[in-house]
C-alpha cells in the first residue's frame, strides 16, 4: 500500500489518532503482525508528553454521556457494549458517572482500561483500585491499557505471520471415576457472577470424551471475573442405574472459581462420584 492507504486501512485502531499510523508507515515492512502493533505503541511512547495526555484525552468516558448519546468511535461503542455499559440502570451510571468524574479530576484524562478482558464486576474494581494510584502509576497502567486495547484492534483488521496473543480459552472435562471413564451426556452451565446475581451465559452437553465440543469460552479474551460452573451429576448417575438417594446426595455440583488472566487457558474439569468430587485447574 502506498502510505495514505496503509493510513486509511489501520488508522482508527488508535482512538483518534490517525497519526500513529503515518508515523508507522514509514518503518514498513513488519515482519510480524505482533510487530507492526508494537511499532504503532512505539510511536505513541516516542512522542513528548503533551501530546501523549491529548492522545489519552481523546478516549471516551466509560458508559459516559458520549456514549448514551453515541458519539463514540464505532470501535468505542461495540467494546462498551460487550459488558453491557451501553445498557446500564440509572443507579449503575450515576454510579459511573461519578467515578469518572473523580478520575478525571484527579488524572486529568478519561478512565481507560480494555474492557473486552474484564466482565463489569471487574471493570468497577479496577476502576475503584486504580483511584487511589499516584499520577506517574496510572500514567503507566492508562498506557498498557491502550497497549491491550490497540492489540485486540490491530488483530481484528490484519492477518499474517506472528500474530498477536489476544485470546484465551476456558474448558472443562467430566470424568466418571466411579466407573473409571469419562462422563457423557452430562449438562453443564457456565454463569458469570455479579454481586450475589449469576448470570448464565453458555450451556453445553458433554460427548463421549467427556468434554464439549467447543470451548466454553473462546475466540476472545477470558474476561476477568468470577464464574461458576454447574454440572448435572445427579441425572448423570441415576442414567446409569446408580442409587444415591432420593433425593441423590449430589444433583447439581457447582464450581466457583476466577479468571485473572484473560490469554490464558483455564480447564476446570470435574472428578466425580455419585457421594464425592474434585477439581483443579488443568491444561
Amino acid at each position: 500500500m502506498n502510505p495514505a492507504d496503509f493510513a486509511a486501512a489501520i488508522g482508527d485502531t488508535f482512538e483518534l489518532a490517525p497519526w500513529v499510523a503515518d508515523s508507522a508507515a514509514g518503518r514498513r515492512p513488519f515482519s510480524t503482525v505482533t510487530t507492526l502493533h508494537e511499532t504503532m505503541m512505539g510511536a505513541v511512547r516516542a512522542t513528548p508528553r503533551e501530546q501523549q495526555l491529548a492522545f489519552l484525552r481523546g478516549h471516551p468516558d466509560l458508559a459516559g454521556k458520549a456514549a448514551r448519546a453515541g458519539a463514540m468511535t464505532d470501535d468505542s461503542k461495540r467494546e462498551q457494549a460487550s459488558v453491557g455499559l451501553d445498557s446500564l440502570s440509572e443507579e449503575e451510571f450515576s454510579r459511573f458517572h461519578r467515578l469518572n468524574d473523580a478520575y478525571k479530576a484527579k488524572f486529568g484524562f478519561p478512565f481507560i482500561v480494555c474492557v473486552r478482558r474484564h466482565t463489569r464486576d471487574s471493570v468497577l474494581a479496577q476502576f475503584e483500585r486504580r483511584l487511589v494510584h499516584d499520577a506517574a502509576t496510572e500514567f503507566a497502567a492508562a498506557m498498557q491499557e491502550i497497549f491491550f486495547i490497540t492489540r485486540l484492534r490491530v488483530a481484528a483488521k490484519v492477518t499474517g505471520e506472528g500474530m498477536p496473543a489476544v485470546n484465551g480459552r476456558l474448558s472443562t472435562h467430566v470424568l466418571d471415576t466411579h466407573a473409571g471413564r469419562p462422563a457423557a451426556g452430562v449438562a453443564i452451565e457456565l454463569y458469570e457472577l455479579a454481586g450475589e446475581k449469576a448470570h448464565c451465559i453458555q450451556s453445553a452437553i458433554t460427548n463421549a470424551d467427556g468434554r464439549t465440543d467447543q470451548p466454553l469460552i473462546g475466540g476472545r479474551p477470558l474476561p476477568i471475573g468470577r464464574y461458576e460452573l454447574r454440572f448435572a451429576i445427579g441425572n448423570h448417575f441415576r442414567s446409569r442405574g446408580i442409587a444415591s438417594g432420593d433425593p441423590p446426595f449430589l444433583d447439581i455440583v457447582p464450581l466457583r472459581f476466577s479468571i485473572a488472566e484473560p490469554e490464558g487457558h483455564y480447564h476446570v474439569p470435574l472428578l466425580c462420584t455419585p457421594w464425592s468430587y474434585s477439581t483443579y485447574r488443568g491444561s
